[in-house]
Order: C-alpha cells, then structure tokens, then sequence
C-alpha cells in the first residue's frame, strides 16, 4: 500500500490541526494503520494506532486525551485529529500501515512521506 499524508502546517498553542493520509490499494481496510512522528534532531517517535476494524486505538501518553485517530475505509484514509497543541508536538508527522499492531514502528511495513506540524508559541 502506497500513502500519501497531507494536513500540515503552521499552528498557534492551543489550536487545534486534522492530519489525513490517503492510502492506494485495494487491501487498505485489512491493514493496521499508525502516526509516528520525528522532531529536529531526536528519533521517531509513536504517536497513536488503530486497528483494521477500527475497534482498537492506543496512544502515546504525551498525546492521550489530546488527539484522536481514526479511519475511513470506504475512502482509504486514516486521520489525526490534534488539539490542544504545544509547541513539544511540532514534528514530521507519518502515517503508517501494516499487518502487525503496536507501537513498534518495526510493526508497519509501509510509510507515507510526512508532513511537517509547527506549533508557535
């Protein structure tokens, strides 16, 4: 599966940002999907994942109650709603999917490109 993130930019504290990633193929609905996110100069990092049928969600502990992901399979699109965003969440952000589930990111086989979040305070 092919994706390809969208949503990012420049973001005051407090406000609020939804993250999209388009997926091609025709198995989207059978992989697990996944946000990690990288910020200058420090490893990636897990962010949030949902199962295939979108039963299951885990999160980081820094995002929990702050963002929210979900997924559209009739439309091959997973999101990432953030709000209450801190200047701490400014990262590229990636989608992911894959056939395992967890916070690994050894878990996901297939990675979108990124899309950059800015947080200013």
């Amino acid at each position: 599966v092919q994706l390809q993130a969208s949503g990012g930019g420049l973001v005051q504290a407090g406000g609020s940002l939804r993250l999209s990633c388009a997926a091609s193929g025709r198995t989207f609905s059978s992989y697990q999907l996944a946000w990690f996110r990288q910020a200058p100069g420090k490893e990636r990092e897990f962010v949030a994942a949902i199962n295939w049928s979108a039963t299951s969600t885990i999160y980081a502990d820094s995002v929990k109650g702050r963002f929210t992901i979900s997924r559209d399979n009739a439309k091959n699109t997973v999101y990432l709603q953030m709000s209450r965003l801190t200047p701490e969440d400014t990262a590229i952000y990636y989608c992911a999917a894959g056939s395992q589930w967890g916070r690994s990111p050894s878990n996901y086989t297939s990675w979108g490109q990124g899309t950059l979040v800015t947080v200013s305070s």
